[in-house]
């Protein structure tokens, strides 16, 4: 059993061991505690070398604080977008740079310490498996990823998908919406936020990983140019619609950048009014409904993340409620679009998961008692 094997001490090890030989390369390699572990914890059902020891190791690094630590355990294992096969070296001094520090003291300091928050994470994603009463894993986020669940529009019952990991993860989702500022400038690629993410994974890199093209500020600029924008601020709740980049390899086909913060004046925070939420999402799903049949095959899935629930300061419910008075409309008033979210925490995810139970229209409630 795992638990019978499995602690900090047994875990670390096989972590620095799949940080030497990279996550296409485990073939071959004994890691008893990981494999263990991967299979209390996840549903993942091995179809390739190592592909639920990968799965436990995505579900620990999004148990990290968001930020340079997190980041950084992407680089170090492999887990960012394009470095899955990426020698030891080349991942070891990506991720010395987002703490800004040279490799030699990154190997001796900071990647002790990013392993070793691995490990414990892993180490309480266990604890929490064993830990479930009988029955209740089906019911909780500790051991998934991703989940359908049905809800009412109005009269009409629809489903929807939630995923509980990075946004850069979203694989056959046609449109992912990502927040924006109402001045359409990304954050900095080595930042936390969905717009970097995405940014990150969107760009095309050499062999090495260094960026040969930057796309989505490319495509940003080149939009602001056609809409008469260039050096001034759009309007709350507008949408600028670009390509993905090199997550079309993923097979997502378009990004959608919602203008939903306004810069506070004289500091780096934001302003984000619920309403502006409700209208960007609107307007999302307006701008899909006018380019669906555009594209071969034509554009039917859009996810959203909990917009404005980051640095925009709004809360889960806050965030959840502005996305789907909208998302609401539209489906009630009979569009069939696919619709997912995508959350980074387990909190996020049981909260969009209990629209279901909100939203059923009154006269189809039966009594309990």
């Amino acid at each position: 059993m795992a638990s019978s094997i499995l602690d900090y001490g047994s875990v670390l090890p096989e972590l620095k061991e799949v940080r030497r030989t990279g996550l296409v390369r485990l073939r071959g390699h004994a890691l008893p505690a990981l494999e263990s572990a991967a299979e209390a914890v996840t549903a993942v059902t091995a179809r390739t070398p190592g592909a639920a020891v990968e799965a436990l190791l995505r579900l620990a690094v999004t148990r990290l604080d968001a930020g340079t630590l997190r980041i950084a355990a992407e680089y170090t294992l492999g887990l960012a977008q394009g470095t899955r096969d990426w020698p030891a070296s080349s991942r070891r001094a990506r991720a010395a740079s987002v703490y800004g520090v040279s490799v030699e003291r990154f190997r001796k300091d900071h990647e002790v310490m990013v392993l070793g928050q691995i490990a414990e994470h892993i180490v309480r994603l266990l604890a929490e498996e064993t830990e479930t009463p009988t029955g209740a894993a089906a019911d909780g986020w500790g051991a998934g990823t991703h989940r359908t669940v049905e809800a009412w529009a109005g009269d009409r019952p629809v489903r929807f998908s939630v995923h509980l990991h990075p946004v850069d993860m979203l694989r056959d989702v046609d449109v992912i919406v990502s927040p924006s500022n109402v001045h359409l400038a990304l954050p900095e690629p080595y930042k936390a936020s969905i717009a970097a993410s995405l940014r990150r994974a969107a760009s095309v890199r050499g062999v090495t990983g260094e960026v040969l093209e930057d796309l989505l500020p490319q495509e940003l600029r080149e939009w602001a140019v056609r809409h008469g924008t260039s050096g001034r601020a759009v309007l709350p709740g507008t949408v600028a619609a670009t390509g993905s980049g090199a997550l079309a390899g993923q097979g997502v086909r378009r990004i959608y950048h919602a203008a939903i913060a306004v810069p506070r004046a004289g500091t780096n925070d934001y302003n984000v009014l619920p309403a502006d939420v409700t209208r960007s999402v609107s307007r999302a799903l307006a701008v899909l409904a006018e380019e669906s049949d555009r594209h071969d095959p034509p554009l039917r899935s859009v996810c959203f993340p909990l917009l404005g629930s980051g640095r925009g300061g709004l809360s889960y419910q806050v965030s959840l409620a502005a996305v789907w008075a909208a998302v609401e409309a539209e489906l009630a008033g009979g569009a069939h679009w696919d619709v997912h979210f995508v959350v980074r925490t387990a909190e996020a995810a049981e909260l969009v998961e209990r629209i279901a139970a909100g939203i059923r229209p009154a006269r189809d409630r039966r009594p309990t008692g």
